[in-house]
């Protein structure tokens, strides 16, 4: 199954019952990979940035099934200021952070290696070569087994992994970013700062790139492609989107699934890992379906065409 479950309210708005029944429903269906970060969900008044690791670590160690599962999470952007919501006082990328993260993360998790660990945010007052440095020596030391980066931007990702190749470190090679169906007006201006939208650019380069494997994040945009309570964000306000849609409901219509599975396939059909943050079984189940939901070429070029 390919998508990964998103687990930012495990452990906190949904509650450790319910967090149990979800991963075993997403194990029980075939999903392996499960994403979080050492700081999911800080910017909630009275959480630290634990909850969600802990919550995924108490459901590996009451399951004994750490080998089935694949753990993504993330370094970067915790608030080394307690009770601060914002990215200010991130804990950034030198080496000292990342030693220090990378430590906190097993212990909350349960475990004695992650299977993909994230730069979460870029920290340019850092050097390359000293975050990437740190990243391989965790991974010399069986800590992690894969490298990615988070919010980035194209010509830094192309940088770092230039950097690691010649130096035999470990490279990038997922990278994770927010994209989904629709496409955003040129040089918008994302409402949520810390996100870092998939460029026309990136995407090239990955397609020249066939080691590099993307996570998309906010793929079902806030739950809007459905829930008429959710407005389509503004990034999105240009014809294009109007004409998008019309395409995107036909093509549910006419396979009988929602729109939100239509958006997850057409993510996954182009080897994009969609990340689905779901808080109800009723929505894991939706993401479920998308799994076995296969696009033809016909449906896929009428959506594509849509712009």
């Amino acid at each position: 199954m390919n998508f990964a479950l998103g687990t930012i309210p495990f452990g906190t708005t949904v509650g450790m019952g319910d967090t149990f029944a979800i991963l075993d429903r997403f194990r029980e269906a075939g999903g392996t990979m499960l994403d979080t970060a050492d700081n999911y969900p800080f910017w909630v008044e009275g959480r630290t940035g634990d909850e969600s690791e802990l919550a995924i670590g108490a459901w590996l160690a009451a399951r004994g099934n750490r080998e089935e599962v694949f753990i993504s999470t993330k370094v970067g952007a915790r608030p080394t200021v307690p009770g601060d919501l914002t990215l200010d006082s991130a804990e950034g990328l030198s080496a000292a952070a990342i030693a220090t993260a990378a430590e906190g993360s097993l212990k909350r998790l349960g475990t004695d290696y992650i299977d993909v660990y994230w730069a979460h945010i870029e920290d340019r007052s850092v050097p390359i070569e000293e975050t990437l440095g740190a990243f391989n020596e965790l991974a010399e030391a069986g800590k992690i087994r894969a490298l990615g980066a988070s919010n980035v931007a194209t010509w830094r990702l192309d940088r770092a992994r230039t950097i690691a190749a010649a130096r035999g470190w470990m490279p990038y090679t997922f990278v994770q970013l927010r994209h989904t169906y629709l496409r955003p007006r040129p040089d918008t201006r994302l409402a949520e700062s810390g996100h870092t939208l998939a460029s026309d650019e990136l995407l090239d380069y990955l397609a020249a790139e066939p080691g590099m494997t993307l996570w998309a994040y906010n793929t079902l945009m806030f739950g809007a492609y459905t829930r008429p309570d959710r407005a389509i964000p503004d990034i999105y306000d240009h014809p294009g989107t109007t004409r998008r849609l019309a395409a995107l409901r036909e093509v549910a219509d006419e396979l009988g699934v929602t729109r939100n599975q239509v958006v997850l396939a057409w993510l996954m059909g182009d080897g994009i890992v969609p990340i689905v943050g779901v808080s109800t079984m009723a929505q894991l189940e939706e993401a479920i379906g998308a799994a076995d939901l296969k696009l033809d070429a016909e449906l896929r070029a009428r959506l594509d065409a849509a712009c």
